[in-house]
């Protein structure tokens, strides 16, 4: 078993923590907006979002953002994109308690962000 590394808040200070948790934030905004987008897209199109044309649409969508957010974020920060996928990194000891909570925050700011932004784009403000 694996243990959990706790960290410390001098971690926060080092350069590539700043880099990684920065990372986060806009690999999730990229994300979300891609994704979310699509499935908003979609639901204004002819036959909407529960058509099969619709749902093949968001699924490739989220499929092509996740591989290339992943693949882009690979090097940084681990490509986390989901507050999930750290917390099981964090718990499997791959990376420090610390740096998850920095990352979740990171990944929750750039998701409201991106639903943020969408909302505003599409006059629902």
């Amino acid at each position: 078993m694996a243990k959990i590394a706790l960290g410390s808040r001098q971690e926060a200070a080092e350069p590539d923590c700043i880099r990684a948790v920065l990372a986060e934030v806009v690999l999730t905004f990229l994300f979300v907006f891609a994704g979310v987008g699509a499935a908003m897209t979609a639901g204004k199109m002819a036959g909407g979002a529960d058509t099969i044309m619709g749902l093949t649409a968001v699924a490739v969508a989220h499929a092509l953002v996740v591989a290339v957010m992943i693949s882009a974020g690979l090097h940084i920060s681990g490509g986390h994109l989901n507050p999930a996928v750290t917390l099981g990194l964090a718990v499997g000891g791959h990376i420090t308690l610390f740096r998850s909570i920095l990352y979740i925050i990171a990944q929750m700011l750039g998701s409201s962000l991106a639903c943020l932004l969408l909302k505003y784009l599409t006059g629902e403000w």
